[in-house]
């Protein structure tokens, strides 16, 4: 597998996934949110985006990580061999998603001058978490679906089930 897209909620693991895939496979890994948002967390102009997103997968090898369905799936799914849903619990992600904003570390997935904050944007970020598999995955399988039907699809659901993913031999295999 040489193309492939990780899905699922904020503080999953996509970009964590993504970075040991992408080493492991010597792949390069694509961040959507390092794509989509300009400094300050300002969002770019629609077009603009879909252009950074069209060239970065445009290449015969890379992991993209990061949703943006309705944005990007009709240019990142016609190309992908494999599809992987993080299916990490919320309160996970929830916990992963505040650490990483308390400790406020920069991150490679994130552009520059986009620090998280404990402010009223990160308490309306933390309903999405909360609420990701009941008001967002849906919509996003959906649009999997539609666009990218024939894309098989692995789903992970804890650590030791990525470990094992990672640990196969001679390169990402699909498991049943």
């Amino acid at each position: 597998m040489q193309r492939i897209v990780i899905l699922g909620n904020a503080g999953s693991g996509k970009s964590t996934l993504a970075r040991a895939l992408g080493k492991r496979l010597d792949v390069p890994v694509v961040h959507l949110d390092k794509l989509f948002w300009e400094p300050g967390w300002i969002e770019p102009d629609a077009e603009q985006f879909r252009q950074r997103v069209g060239h970065a997968v445009s290449s015969d090898a890379w992991i993209c990580e990061g949703n943006y369905s309705r944005r990007t799936f009709d240019l990142r799914l016609p190309r992908a061999q494999l599809i992987i849903w993080l299916d990490t619990p919320r309160t996970t992600c929830f916990r992963r998603v505040i650490v990483r904003s308390v400790l406020n570390r920069p991150r490679a997935d994130m552009p520059v001058g986009c620090s998280e904050k404990l402010d009223r944007a990160f308490l309306t970020f933390l309903n999405y978490v909360w609420t990701f598999d009941r008001d967002y995955r849906p919509s996003i399988e959906a649009m999997r679906l539609a666009v990218g039907p024939l894309v098989p699809v692995v789903h992970l659901r804890s650590a030791e089930q990525i470990a094992a993913f990672l640990a196969q031999p001679h390169g990402v295999k699909i498991a049943g």
